[in-house]
């Protein structure tokens, strides 16, 4: 498989304090699982050579200004975090993207939105496309709400898709891989970071 670096733009949903660590909104159900899956060592590294590579990052946070921006509260999720909406406030300890990632994305593109897709409810997709974007790779968590939601959804919108299958990660090991399996039909193919490395460097 080959990939022109140009037209592809990497996507890191939800890796902020409120998802990531046991002080965060959803430290209780997702802090343990995540550190013991290793997860953020090797996004950080994959986002680190993908920046060297020279394509873009773009990190999407969840959070809710003081007027709700576009926020619904038509599922159970969005009901949830309406009702402890001060913990989303974008200045918040907990929607700043995690240390071990904050200093690459302050050098990147971080968009933030009230969906639980990161290509929902912004400009995101409208500014890849006038990047010349066309090719989405994605990490995140948790695999089985943002990263699949915006996995389809980017497809939906004419992109290619591919989840970086080591760099996601769920409460849940069989929801996670359940979710991985369920996007090799309606994506590209979910691809490990060794092998999209390799072909990002050949291309």
């Amino acid at each position: 498989m080959t990939f022109e670096a140009q037209r592809t733009a990497l996507l890191g949903l939800h890796w902020q304090v409120n998802v990531i660590k046991p002080e965060g909104f959803f430290g209780p159900m997702l802090a343990e699982p995540v550190a013991s899956s290793g997860v953020v060592d090797r996004a950080v590294a994959f986002h680190q050579a993908i920046s060297e590579i020279g394509i873009p990052l773009v990190f999407t946070r969840f959070t809710i200004p003081e007027d709700e921006g576009l926020l619904v509260r038509n599922t159970g999720f969005m009901s949830a975090v309406g009702a402890a909406q001060s913990a989303f406030r974008p200045g918040s300890a907990g929607c700043q993207v995690i240390p071990e990632m904050a200093d690459l994305a302050a050098q990147q593109h971080i968009s933030d939105n009230q969906k639980l897709s990161g290509l929902a409810g912004s400009a995101l997709p409208q500014w890849l496309k006038e990047q010349g974007v066309d090719t989405l790779l994605i990490t995140g968590v948790a695999t089985n709400l943002t990263v699949e939601q915006t996995a389809r959804h980017g497809t939906d919108l004419g992109f290619t898709v591919h989840v970086v299958a080591d760099c996601v990660a769920a409460a849940d090991h069989s929801v996670h891989e359940g979710s991985l399996a369920n996007l090799e039909l309606v994506t590209a193919g979910s691809l490990t970071s060794v092998s999209l490395l390799e072909s990002l460097r050949a291309s």
